[in-house]
């Protein structure tokens, strides 16, 4: 047995469960015994080592709130840690708690703690709990319906017959190909429709398995939400160990490797990062500008047949262990080229829905302006559009794109603002913005 297992780990595991299933709402409940926490009294112990050895000493519920679990748990083991002569007292702190401080001896056990791993944060969360939430959250228990998919679309343009091919994707959960000119918004409705899944979801700071540590929660992907807007959190003890966060969108573009895909290990401080597909279950991964990354089509579709296909992956640790984890997310192909042009006829089958992000029409475009004269804070003005259309698109044959609206807006704004005009939307301002902003293309043409 190592030391990350309790005695019981299945019946932790079924009172969760349990737990999810006398509810529609996931919200993983405050362990009440080192039992529940999945750990073990010395795991935990060698946590607050650590902390010790790294930040100092200091009073029991802080040190309790460093490795988020409640000072009832903690404090028998902080007094064993005296008894043993690691800790002693180093005066008393408020409500009835102590400031504690390593002696010569724990600052030995505190080193000896870093060297096996220098991981100092929220005690992690066992990998079998970690699944159970993902099967609790996933999109795949989701079906967004048309009102669904317009709320999630609101603040940007989508043609209307645009949602009857986009809802039934989003129901399969099965994935997408989008694909067009670039500059029509297929990365803005990527990010959008996340939100058809449900506001928020539950992740783990940190997973442990077999003893070897994977960091979850990453800022750059993961939202976290404040806790006191939400009644039934407030009416239950949470888990400190997990974090509420908006349901994920990972983005990855042209910097993409084989290497992201895979655990990330810090061999100095003996500890892993969870990869980019991991990190988005029960969200949504945009591999954006798909088919101009540093790794060949061909090579992530090896990577990916299975897991698409199976929907759990497989990972490595550095022992060696592999281990099996969810693979529960929508996953949407942004490319500028043909699908069948990137990837043979196996990977397309397990990516059923392709759908084309074509061009605005005039009608669209104009809406598209009037949508950004009222974000920018100026005047609608459709003769000036109609102007903009007639010299600058149809006379040259140049393509509509989504994208135009707002960069010649931006354009317009900057313009006004060096020159100290009002900002209104007139044909001299535009002339102006058209001859920077398109320059580059005409001269590459």
């Amino acid at each position: 047995m190592t030391a990350t297992q309790t005695d019981k780990p299945m019946e932790v595991n079924a009172e969760l469960l349990a737990q999810l299933l006398s509810s529609d709402t996931f919200c993983p409940p405050e362990p009440k015994t080192i039992a529940e926490t999945g750990l073990t009294e010395q795991y935990i112990e060698g946590m607050l080592f650590r902390h010790m050895g790294t930040l100092g000493g200091n009073s029991g519920r802080r040190l309790a709130a460093m490795i988020c679990l409640p000072l009832r748990l903690v404090a028998p083991i902080l007094e064993s840690m005296r008894n043993r002569r690691f800790v002693a007292h180093a005066g008393t702190a408020q409500l009835n708690d102590y400031n504690y401080s390593l002696t010569e001896a724990g600052h030995d056990q505190a080193r000896a703690h870093l060297r096996q791993s220098a991981y100092v944060g929220p005690v992690p969360v066992p990998l079998s709990e970690y699944i159970v939430s993902v099967e609790a959250q996933s999109i795949a228990d989701e079906a967004p319906s048309r009102q669904t998919l317009l709320e999630a679309c609101r603040s940007i343009s989508v043609e209307t017959k645009l949602f009857d091919l986009l809802g039934p994707a989003l129901n399969s959960c099965a994935g997408l190909f989008l694909y067009g000119a670039p500059g029509n918004g297929k990365s803005t409705l990527a990010r959008c429709v996340t939100s058809c899944f449900g506001q928020s979801i539950w992740v783990p700071h940190a997973i442990i398995e077999n003893g070897e540590i994977i960091k979850f929660y990453d800022s750059q992907f993961h939202k976290a939400l404040p806790q006191d807007d939400d009644k039934l959190i407030q009416a239950t003890a949470v888990d400190r160990r997990w974090v509420r966060v908006e349901r994920p969108t990972v983005v990855v573009g042209g910097e993409l490797t084989l290497e992201n895909l895979e655990l990330r290990y810090n061999r100095d401080r003996n500890v892993n990062e969870a990869p980019l597909q991991m990190k988005s279950n029960c969200g949504c991964l945009l591999v954006d500008d798909f088919g101009r990354q540093r790794i060949a089509p061909a090579e992530l579709l090896n990577r990916w047949i299975v897991p698409l296909e199976s929907r759990h992956d497989f990972l490595t640790l550095p022992s060696g262990r592999k281990i099996q984890v969810p693979f529960q997310q929508l996953i949407i192909f942004s490319t500028n080229l043909e699908p069948e042009e990137l990837v043979d006829e196996a990977f397309l089958r397990r990516i059923p829905y392709k759908i084309q992000m074509t061009d605005p029409c005039d009608e669209e475009f104009h809406h598209l302006f009037r949508l950004y004269c009222q974000k920018f804070g100026c005047e609608y003005r459709k003769d000036v559009v109609n102007y903009l259309l007639e010299k600058h698109y149809r006379s040259c044959g140049r393509a509509k794109r989504r994208c135009h609206a707002r960069d010649l807006l931006t354009q317009v704004r900057n313009y006004c603002r060096y020159h100290g005009h009002a900002l209104e939307l007139r044909p001299e301002y535009l002339d102006a913005a058209v001859q920077t902003y398109f320059a580059m293309v005409l001269k590459a043409k």
